[in-house]
């Protein structure tokens, strides 16, 4: 393995123009790579889901103002064009493909940090970067038949229709892999915060307004603000929900949750069920009839999301009158054309403090910037 540690200045200082490309390590730390036993394809509904690009509208504003680059990219005639116009331009163009560039410098970022770390530590022990690794994931222990079990049966939907004989031994390396590596990662952790490291390189982040209206769970003030723009039809919205409540119960108070409509054109009943919703936001009845649509996805009529309003109890002659009359058509446009606006072409989406999160990730992507933002705030749980 190669050893950084003593590049640059006698502080160890890592300076953005030291992130090139490297020879990946043997047994390489970092983010794992996680095994393929789900169907191929991101965990997201795509379509054309937006509307008229209209301006986004006033409101609390989910993150404080980034930090602007005043370069001048380009001058026509008096008029110049800054690298912060532009940055703003291609976030709002492909806020994937900005999100992507900024991954990829993270990713060898954190790989370089965790090089370091580890030569050190081995120095330390008199021994070397790879024993010292091979020694933490051995110590990480086996993976019992239950926990096989488990695994195969939380993720049974996902599996192709392979029973768990014909996936058994591939699940167990996959989950003997997942404890070795987070062992490596709670070692890194250790190693990170014994050394007081500090992530100074910026995330990119959206302006992404809250307004009073939009549903939300948490305080107002929490250090943490979650937009997420949804599509009651869409099938990763719905695996995304346990993955939020996680986070939640993980975070309690320090995380706030905004909802925000983004019905695809793909999904026949979306429009109708995030009008409902507003309906029933009205009569302070939304997440009951959040989860009362997302867990009947398939039953999204006109007649069913007024028959589960009244089975919520609301006043049920106010909820059909409010569905009947469209009266949330514009506001659900309005927030698909502000998703848009902000790179938005899928679904889920979230904005985490402003940071762009595509797809029904795992909660151990959520934690990762979560932990990060509170650290930043100075409310570290």
């Amino acid at each position: 393995m190669t050893s950084g540690r003593h590049a640059g200045n006698g502080a160890g200082e890592i300076r953005t123009e030291d992130l090139k490309l490297k020879k990946t390590m043997a047994l390489r730390i970092g983010l794992l790579a996680l095994a393929v036993f789900v169907a191929p394809g991101t965990a997201m509904c795509a379509g054309g889901g937006a509307g008229a690009n209209a301006g986004a509208s006033g409101g609390e504003a989910a993150k404080e103002p980034a930090k602007t680059d005043s370069t001048v990219a380009a001058q026509v005639g008096s008029d110049k064009i800054t690298m912060d116009d532009l940055d703003k331009e291609l976030h709002k163009t492909n806020a994937q493909a900005f999100q992507a560039f900024y991954d990829a410098r993270r990713a060898a970022l954190d790989q370089m940090i965790a090089e370091r770390l580890m030569n050190e530590e081995a120095e330390a022990r008199k021994t070397t970067a790879e024993a010292l690794t091979k020694e933490i994931v051995d110590g990480a222990g086996g993976v019992e038949d239950s926990e096989v079990e488990a695994f195969y049966n939380q993720n049974k939907g996902q599996m192709g229709g392979r029973t768990l004989d014909q996936l058994r031994e591939q699940i167990r390396a996959y989950l003997v892999q997942l404890k070795g590596q987070q062992a490596v990662n709670a070692f890194l952790d250790e190693l990170k915060a014994k050394k007081k490291v500090k992530i100074l390189l910026e995330p990119p982040r959206a302006e992404v307004a809250i307004r009073d209206k939009d549903p939300s769970h948490g305080p107002e003030k929490a250090p943490v603000q979650i937009v997420e723009f949804s599509d009651f039809q869409c099938p990763f919205c719905a695996r995304a929900i346990g993955t939020i409540k996680q986070v939640q119960q993980t975070y309690g108070d320090k995380v706030r949750l905004v909802f925000r409509d983004f019905p695809l054109s793909i999904h026949q009943n979306a429009q109708s069920a995030a009008e409902a919703a507003n309906c029933a936001n009205e009569q302070g009845k939304f997440w009951e009839y959040h989860d009362k649509l997302f867990a009947n996805q398939h039953a999204l009529g006109g007649d069913q999301l007024k028959q589960y309003a009244k089975d919520l109890g609301m006043d049920s002659a106010k909820f059909d009158a409010c569905f009947d009359s469209s009266k949330y058509d514009a506001d659900v446009q309005q927030d698909m054309s502000e998703g848009s606006d902000l790179g938005v072409s899928g679904t889920p989406a979230f904005f985490i403090n402003g940071r762009f999160v595509s797809g029904a990730q795992p909660f151990e992507v959520f934690k990762n910037i979560i932990d990060e933002e509170l650290e930043r705030k100075g409310a570290a749980k």
